[in-house]
């Protein structure tokens, strides 16, 4: 009896010291989702305005183009008649040459409109990354990962901070 309790004192000895050792900190995980932040955050917003307002440039710009290169086909037709064949031939040219134009214009805006968007979202996602760096840092986090790009198919509520990065991201903006 005295032999089975000595050597059960002496597991529960040992077990108490090793336990810690077997247990880690539990890890501290995050998950921002940058879309979210895109449509959410003051900065987001404003992007999307300045977005909107060029492409409606662009769409008032092509619009007219458009306008031009069909009044000019209609005056084709209407001289059309009274035009010598050469004449004709020239308009027509001239008409296809419109035409082109305004489908490079078309490629040309549409375009420039991604690499606008492309660089605006770029220049937010690295500002995002480095609040969530900081973030992580300052908290304690052992990963942060973005919901899209680091792959993850489910992540509880309790692990998403986007609302976090959300205000911190805010917060710096308002300031510049």
């Amino acid at each position: 009896m005295k032999k089975i309790f000595a050597i059960l004192a002496t597991l529960a000895l040992i077990s108490g010291f090793t336990a810690p050792a077997f247990a880690a900190d539990v890890a501290k995980i995050g998950v921002i989702h940058f879309e979210k932040i895109l449509n959410e955050s003051s900065a987001g917003k404003v992007g999307q305005k300045q977005l909107k307002k060029k492409w409606e440039e662009l769409q008032k710009k092509l619009n007219q183009e458009k306008k031009s290169v069909e009044e000019f086909s209609l005056a084709i037709e209407r001289e059309s008649l009274v035009l010598s064949p050469e004449k004709k031939r020239a308009k027509q040219r001239e008409l296809e040459d419109r035409v082109n134009n305004l489908k490079r214009m078309n490629a040309d805006f549409t375009q420039e409109f991604r690499t606008l968007q492309k660089d605006r979202i770029n220049a937010m996602q690295k500002e995002v990354f480095a609040i969530a760096s900081e973030m992580g840092k300052n908290q304690g986090f052992l990963l942060i990962v973005e919901r899209k790009v680091g792959g993850v198919i489910y992540a509880p509520d309790q692990v998403d901070i986007t609302d976090e990065v959300i205000k911190l991201y805010n917060a710096k903006t308002a300031k510049q």
